[in-house]
């Protein structure tokens, strides 16, 4: 069985998507031992409290310099001993230390269509923001395998949404969660608990039942 840690920062949506395709099935073969943030006020630690899951804290404003917060991120990890790490709007670059140890193991949900508005100063609403200001009439998220680098791993799983005249940053946003977000990103850990995942180069290949 497949054992998963979720890094969340806020309100957590998307590890509510995972526990809920979790409890009905849609996940098969998976379970989250663990969920960590980086803000001691985020609403996902009180979702995951509900679940009855292991959750905690590691936010850097406890170490004293970065360093100390990536060695006790890594260790904190590790205690979990995870085969999959999910970043379900997880806003902490992700150390490379972690990466490495990780590699191939973490993926990351983006709340656009990548290589289109990612990288570094694009998260949350900032994302919805851009889009919108851009005038494009599609966008979507992103399921990627996560490496050094923002937002530049092998893509798993895309979804568009289309862009309505009347849209703030707001509507789209909750509208890209709805449509997108909460649907890949449960599909995404199901294949890879399937074994139906295959990282070749810069590309994944989804392998037949």
């Amino acid at each position: 069985m497949l054992k998963i840690t979720v890094c969340v920062s806020g309100g957590g949506t998307n590890l509510q998507a995972i526990i809920d395709r979790l409890q009905d099935g849609t996940i098969r073969n998976a379970r989250i031992v663990q969920v960590i943030s980086n803000n001691p006020g985020a609403y996902a630690l009180e979702r995951a409290a509900a679940a009855g899951l292991d959750a905690c804290c590691v936010s850097p404003k406890n170490y004293p310099d970065r360093e100390a917060f990536n060695d006790a991120l890594l260790d904190k990890i590790n205690e979990a001993a995870p085969d999959l790490i999910v970043l379900a709007g997880f806003m902490v670059a992700v150390p490379r230390k972690v990466c490495a140890a990780y590699a191939g193991r973490i993926i990351n949900i983006h709340p656009a269509l990548i290589p289109s508005f990612c990288g570094k100063g694009y998260y949350g609403l900032h994302v919805h923001e851009k889009a919108l200001a851009r005038g494009v009439k599609v966008t979507g998220a992103t399921v990627h395998f996560v490496d050094e680098d923002l937002d530049t791993g092998p893509i798993i799983l895309q979804k568009a949404v289309e862009i309505r005249e009347d849209d703030t940053p707001q509507t789209l946003q909750r509208r890209v969660m709805e449509e997108a977000e909460w649907i890949i990103l449960p599909r995404a850990i199901d294949l890879i608990a399937a074994g139906r995942v295959r990282i070749e180069g810069r590309r994944t290949r989804i392998l037949d039942e």
